[in-house]
């Protein structure tokens, strides 16, 4: 390896690293309770050294967030294939739980740590309204599929409805399976069978009595 592929690498090597100790900082404190000086500080390195790869800390936020919806949106992008909406939407479920599940620490800040809003001018560059880049985008396209094709019950028409009823059961899964809430105390299923079952349970009620 020559001198410019390995400085190379580095710089890679160090980039992520101060991805990832900020991801864990901005769960443990929040966005506001974190410095560009705590960030550093946890991987023993200058301030100096942070801000030669990102200017500040919105830019480095806007980089976790651009980072953590693409892998997840991308755990999903082959999901488009599948034909009938209804069934896609019974797998894109199943593949938010496992997603989840095997990302804590990207899902907690996510979705289960307060941020400020994206900043104006960066959804763009997060790929929002693309189905590839955006996740939400295609829970949302792929409802919009069911109700052109009369799947749902006759009152509901609102896409983002739907679509944000259908996230938050199964969000309720993955997040309390991550937060391990009352362990020991509660007798939990499986978490493939809650999952399973909250998928099922809400499209039984949104759906057409003959799907």
């Amino acid at each position: 390896m020559g001198v410019k592929e390995r400085r190379e690498r580095e710089r890679v090597e160090t980039r992520d690293k101060i991805l990832e100790a900020a991801r864990e900082l901005f769960i443990d404190e929040g966005y506001d309770g974190v410095s560009m000086r705590q960030i550093a500080d946890k991987i023993e390195y200058s301030p100096t050294a942070i801000y030669v790869h990102f200017k500040d800390k919105d830019e480095l936020f806007l980089e976790i967030c651009h980072q953590d919806y693409r892998l997840l949106a991308h755990s999903m992008v082959s999901l488009a294939q599948v034909a009938d909406p209804v069934q896609r939407l019974r797998k894109i479920g199943a593949a938010y739980i496992e997603f989840g599940l095997n990302n804590p620490n990207h899902y907690r800040r996510m979705f289960m740590t307060p941020h400020p809003p994206v900043a104006k001018g960066a959804e763009e560059l997060m790929g929002k309204g693309n189905p590839e880049e955006d996740a939400y985008e295609l829970l949302r396209a792929t409802v919009g599929e069911a109700l052109n094709a009369g799947a749902f019950r006759e009152h509901l028409k609102d896409a983002d409805l739907i679509a944000q009823t259908l996230w938050g059961g199964v969000h309720g899964v993955t997040s309390l399976q991550i937060a391990k809430c009352n362990e020991g105390w509660v007798p939990w299923c499986s978490v493939q069978q809650r999952g399973e079952t909250m998928i099922n349970s809400l499209l039984d009620g949104l759906l057409k009595r003959e799907r």
